[in-house]
């Protein structure tokens, strides 16, 4: 599903399941696309009021993608403060990065911002300067 390094999936320290690197990947690279369906931003409001747990990106064009159908292994990339990858939304794409060398076994993570929760959900990245919440 667009990934050009191999990801798995397995138990996080930062939230439930969580996206680790199979092989190490270099600064920089493109990691794969995220996987999903792309929906209109009505229907995800209507999903994410629906479900604890929402894997949504908005596009600003008025859709969103709904990573909770078709996904893939990237699905499961957790928030940290101090991540190593980015998250960069392109046409219909939402394109994962490395933002410095990843190693092998290493969990992958995504800033999500401060208002992807309305900063009502704690943050347990644990990394030096975290905010405390996303």
């Amino acid at each position: 599903m667009n990934l050009k390094y191999t990801i798995y999936n397995q138990p996080s320290t930062i939230d439930g399941t969580g996206a680790f690197a199979g092989e190490r990947i270099t600064g920089k690279k493109k990691i794969g696309n995220l996987g999903g369906e792309i929906i209109s931003l009505r229907e995800a409001r209507r999903r994410a009021s629906l479900s604890k747990r929402v894997a949504m990106v908005e596009f600003g064009d008025g859709r969103a993608l709904d990573a909770s159908i078709n996904a893939n292994e990237l699905r499961y990339v957790n928030h940290s403060c101090r991540p190593n990858t980015f998250m960069r939304v392109c046409y219909s794409r939402v394109e994962f990065y490395a933002l410095r060398n990843i190693k092998k076994g290493e969990e992958l993570t995504c800033n999500y911002g401060p208002t992807h929760h309305d900063g009502k959900l704690k943050c347990n990245c644990g990394m030096p300067g975290c905010i405390g919440y996303l």
